[in-house]
């Protein structure tokens, strides 16, 4: 299956992938396929407790209810969970504060295979048929896997700062839909 979006420099095949508002089961699924190392280098660098994610999947149903989008489940071909993407409000007091942030979080056995990038281009569309005009991703500056699919998305660099929880560098890129 080819996915493009318009504009967007895609040249390969993505998988098929399917979105979905996360279920309690997820919370769970999540709490396992995030667990690895790899996965969590950038986002605290251990895993979470299970209630992290418990708590992050309620919440993600409440916006979809509420705004339209959420972290999505993504679901490989074959129905399988094999992380998450999608778009919610930046909450944090740093930041682009009330803006809305795309982002995404995959099983580290699916790296490089185009999923991310598949969900993603779902992602853009569902957010922009709610009403979008523009989206962020914030990305630590040495997380160069989430840059290249921020360049495969069309994003910019728009802005660098000092992460204030960890001091590192990060790059909060964005997209007029």
């Amino acid at each position: 299956m080819i996915t493009r979006l318009k504009g967007c420099p895609v040249n390969r095949a993505l998988p098929a992938v399917r979105l979905r508002v996360p279920t309690d089961e997820d919370a769970v699924t999540w709490h396992r396929i995030f667990a690895h190392p790899d996965v969590m280098e950038f986002h605290g660098g251990r895993p979470a407790e299970l209630s992290v994610y418990e708590e992050l999947t309620a919440r993600q149903r409440r916006h979809d209810a509420q705004l339209g989008f959420c972290l999505w489940s993504v679901l490989d071909e074959d129905g399988q969970v094999i992380g998450f993407t999608g778009a919610q409000p930046w909450e944090r007091a740093w930041g682009p504060t009330g803006e809305i942030e795309i982002g995404w979080r995959l099983a580290r056995e699916h790296w490089g295979k185009g999923y991310v990038t598949a969900a993603a281009l779902q992602t853009l569309d569902r957010v922009r048929a709610a009403g979008l005009t523009d989206v962020v991703a914030l990305v630590k500056a040495r997380n160069a896997r989430s840059i290249a699919v921020t360049r495969r998305l069309g994003m910019r660099l728009a802005e660098t700062f000092t992460i204030p929880t960890s001091g590192e560098e990060g790059h909060c890129y964005r997209l007029d839909l």
